[in-house]
């Protein structure tokens, strides 16, 4: 199985220089024994999903109803960070767990030696072959990756037989709501930066491996520009940034010599750590360092601010770096950054160029999670597609039923005006009114003038790919656009204004019905 996991070390993934390859044949069987996805997930990505997918997919076996159609709807209540969008991603290793949708010969022998409380065989055997035999069948529809959504809007449904949608849920949520929130979150810091850049260095302190690599290829989607994480470059193509580490300095005797060595080594990409013992007296040997490169025709790059006041430091290293004639050299500021943070060092004249963001990007810190939720909207009873809801008491929490499409209208300008969630048996260009999904008393008319597209594609079509996905430089195009496109007011930080996303009339009065009917009201 080729996932977005297993591709970080599959040679077909990379060319090696032939020179080193007598080198690698020696330790081929060493790299093969301690590849960590090996060890942790095995070569099967099949089981990834929660306990009951399995029971309610041996129970609808057991039941005859296994290839009931049904159509789920995958969305999130609220938007991530009290914020006013958030970004679509993770489709495309979403995908790839789709794609190699396959029981391995030792994935059914784990089911097989699964237990009930008596001791025996949970599962019968020909259930076994049932799964073994399996080949993914659902059409898919998303909407593509980079696209600006919000709450109770489909971003992906999911139509095939029961148990197949069922299966692939747990898989689903954990990658595109993770994703999803990380880039929103990368794009907040890159709204902050006001256009200076943002790289990504948080591979330290993710949350294990598929953190780091999931949320460094998301940072990407949502702005950041490069990223530290050597694994993940190499994955994805995200261009490598760096500096040294205080341990560099440290290992030196001083600290010019330490900086003098180090652009001995990269004298056209030096960028140097000003605070291991004294950040002002760093800034002068960083000048020394800076002028001797000058003198041989380079610049020096940069000079990274760490701790300390970065409003104060930054405004003096940029003071005298000017005076020096290093006018070419970035500062660049690292250390706790999160889109506040920033926002508010710019208000402070901060002289910063670079902006380093590491633990609260990549494990989304103040949210570490996403109200992303899949849900049954319809199922066939062999003649009808029947609508199903979900009930709360809460009302943010009663899902939309039917087999929901999305379309997005623009104004004249190209500004976007508002989402319209319909049935896909209604006629869109026919409808001039949304209704809020959790208060429809709220309503918006839509504008005659305005123009408008469907947000979901096509991406799988019984089992098959259908979509090619796009570059990641493409879908970060698309998140740019998508944010120019997007009013100021639903991008501010503190307090962002409503998007409005709402029910077709249609839709709107089958939902209060369907919660009148489960109240049995008439």
């Amino acid at each position: 199985m080729v996932t977005a996991f297993s591709m970080a070390l599959n040679p077909r993934f990379g060319n090696v220089d032939s020179s080193y390859s007598d080198d690698l044949k020696a330790v081929s069987g060493i790299i093969t024994r301690v590849n960590p996805f090996s060890l942790a997930y095995g070569s099967s990505l099949q089981l990834l999903t929660d306990y009951y997918q399995l029971t309610m997919a041996y129970a609808s076996w057991k039941a005859k109803r296994q290839e009931t159609p049904a159509v789920f709807s995958l969305y999130f209540r609220s938007n991530p960070f009290h914020g006013g969008y958030t970004v679509a991603t993770g489709l495309q290793p979403a995908c790839e767990l789709m794609e190699n949708f396959r029981f391995t010969g030792e994935d059914i022998a784990f089911l097989a030696e699964l237990k009930n409380q008596a001791g025996n065989a949970l599962f019968e055997k020909s259930f076994l072959s049932f799964l073994q035999t399996s080949r993914f069948r659902c059409d898919l529809d998303a909407v593509p990756e980079g696209t600006i959504v919000f709450p109770h809007e489909p971003i992906v449904r999911v139509r095939g037989p029961l148990w197949q949608c069922q299966w692939i849920e747990s898989a689903l949520l954990n990658i595109i709501n993770f994703q999803s929130l990380v880039a929103t979150k990368a794009s907040r810091m890159v709204q902050a930066a006001k256009g200076a850049e943002v790289i990504e260095m948080g591979l330290r302190r993710a949350q294990g491996i598929d953190g780091a690599l999931g949320a460094a290829r998301a940072s990407f989607i949502g702005g950041t520009s490069a990223t530290s994480n050597l694994l993940a470059a190499r994955q994805f193509g995200i261009p490598l940034r760096g500096t040294q580490a205080h341990s560099w300095v440290m290992s030196f005797d001083s600290e010019l010599e330490a900086f003098e060595r180090y652009a001995e080594a990269f004298p056209a990409d030096c960028v140097l750590l000003l605070d291991t013992y004294d950040t002002e007296v760093g800034i002068e040997n960083a000048i020394t360092v800076g002028k001797k490169l000058k003198a041989q025709g380079q610049d020096l790059v940069g000079v990274r601010l760490d701790s300390g006041d970065f409003a104060y430091l930054s405004r003096l290293a940029r003071e005298r770096l000017d005076r020096a004639g290093l006018t070419r050299t970035k500062t660049v500021a690292s250390n706790e950054l999160d889109e506040h943070l920033i926002q508010s060092l710019h208000l402070q004249e901060a002289q910063i160029d670079v902006w380093g963001v590491g633990t609260k990007l990549i494990t989304a810190q103040d949210q570490p999670a996403m109200s992303g939720v899949y849900k049954l909207v319809a199922i066939y009873d062999g003649k009808y597609w029947v609508p199903k809801i979900k009930i709360s008491d809460q009302p943010a929490k009663i899902s939309n039923p039917g087999i929901p499409r999305v379309r997005r209208y623009f104004n004249a300008q190209g500004g976007m005006e508002g989402d319209l969630i319909y049935d896909e048996s209604e006629k869109p260009t026919l409808i001039r009114q949304i209704f809020d999904p959790v208060m429809p008393h709220r309503q918006k008319l839509i504008q005659k003038d305005w123009t408008s597209s469907e947000l979901m594609e096509p991406i799988f079509s019984q089992g098959q790919l259908v979509y090619s996905h796009p570059s990641m430089n493409e879908i970060r195009e698309k998140v740019k656009t998508g944010m120019q496109k997007l009013h100021p007011g639903h991008k501010r930080f503190e307090n962002p204004h409503s998007y409005p996303v709402g029910l077709s009339p249609y839709l709107s009065q089958l939902k209060q019905d369907l919660v009148r009917k489960s109240q049995g009201q008439s």
